[in-house]
């Protein structure tokens, strides 16, 4: 770049940033504008290596192209599918990932994958592109974006695994994982990991094998043996995932997530658990008497939105409120599923599970 470009560009950059430093007090998410703004006005007076600013600059490019995608599909909830890359298309986990991307895209939900071939094609291919978002990486080999969502606008490539992994999860109502490698493993423990520790969902994570398989029901023996009977995971974790090698069952482990469960958040310390339908105030008090033991203080009481809650976009949905421990995930997920059996979700919740 010449000088004579260099200098237009920063006069342009100059101008840009004192037209939004104009309009920030107008702006709805100001606070968050302005805090981003100042960590890089930090980091511009600090001592970092050029690799650190080039590790930042490439990130926020990865996120922006992320936000940007997904904005416009914030309402639709999505299945995100993992497996291995290696499958060809005659083998039977490749044609159970299809099925199974037909299924779930059929009961009204979008398919996420990381956009290359295997598992990931399978899933494109029996969502169709029309419902498919492919999340690509750059790699020297193997992650060629698979033709049923190349050129697609919906099919983005990521220079990390970080942040192509953050959308991956953060935009997705569910997780199906299908047979892999160590990539696969790897996003199937961090899966858990980040379930466990509250930093992920809740979510259903259905792990799928085909049928008569034992890929994810040896994993689960592992897990079992391994770490359960030894204590290193809590004895209730396994009930943050769904292991079978029914398509039925997997679908069904989705949508009975969302039967009269909607979605959650924090407000200070109080977990705010949104609903589709009401509770009873027996339903309520069934959940105080057999999930007390991971509230922190006080009781699980029905609510409406709560003030700091008045931008939200589920502010008419009813609410449960507990003050919950952060701690037991297990038990978490073992009372949405009893939520999901009480409740009268309407016909029209029923017919769209996948309505955010």
């Amino acid at each position: 770049m010449t000088s004579s470009a260099s200098f237009d560009t920063l006069e342009s950059l100059q101008a840009d940033i004192a037209e939004l430093i104009d309009r920030l007090p107008t702006l709805k998410n100001r606070q968050y504008i302005q805090q981003a703004l100042a960590t890089i006005l930090r980091l511009a007076d600090s001592d970092i290596d050029r690799l650190d600013w080039k590790i930042l600059s490439a990130s926020l490019a990865d996120m922006e192209r992320g936000f940007q995608l997904f904005y416009n599909y914030r309402h639709v909830r999505k299945v995100t599918i993992f497996g291995s890359a290696r499958l060809s298309p005659q083998t039977p986990e490749y044609q159970m990932a299809l099925e199974f991307a037909r299924a779930v895209t059929q009961l009204g939900f979008m398919v996420m994958t990381g956009g290359g071939g295997g598992i990931m094609q399978a899933g494109h291919e029996g969502a169709g592109r029309e419902n498919s978002f492919g999340l690509n990486i750059h790699l020297p080999f193997e992650q060629q974006a698979n033709p049923v969502i190349e050129g697609d606008p919906k099919l983005i490539h990521f220079k990390y695994f970080f942040t192509r992994k953050l959308f991956l999860l953060k935009e997705s109502d569910a997780v199906a994982l299908f047979p892999g490698g160590f990539g696969t493993q790897d996003e199937a423990f961090e899966c858990m990991t980040l379930s466990q520790t509250g930093k992920f969902g809740p979510v259903p994570v259905v792990l799928i094998d085909h049928p008569n398989g034992d890929y994810w029901q040896s994993w689960s023996k592992y897990i079992d043996q391994h770490l359960v009977q030894t204590g290193l995971v809590s004895p209730e974790d396994p009930s943050l995932y769904t292991v079978t090698d029914n398509l039925e069952v997997a679908c069904n482990a989705i949508t009975r997530f969302y039967q009269v469960y909607h979605s959650s958040r924090y407000v200070g310390d109080q977990l705010v658990i949104r609903l589709t339908s009401g509770l009873s105030d027996g339903e309520v008090e069934q959940l105080n008497t057999e999930f007390s033991d991971i509230l922190v203080k006080g009781q699980i009481q029905k609510s409406q939105a709560l003030p700091q809650e008045n931008q939200d976009e589920t502010v008419g949905l009813p609410r449960i409120v507990l003050y919950f421990n952060q701690r037991d995930l297990g038990r978490l997920y073992q009372m949405i599923a009893a939520i999901n059996r009480m409740g009268t979700p309407s016909v029209e919740d029923k017919a769209h599970p996948e309505r955010k």
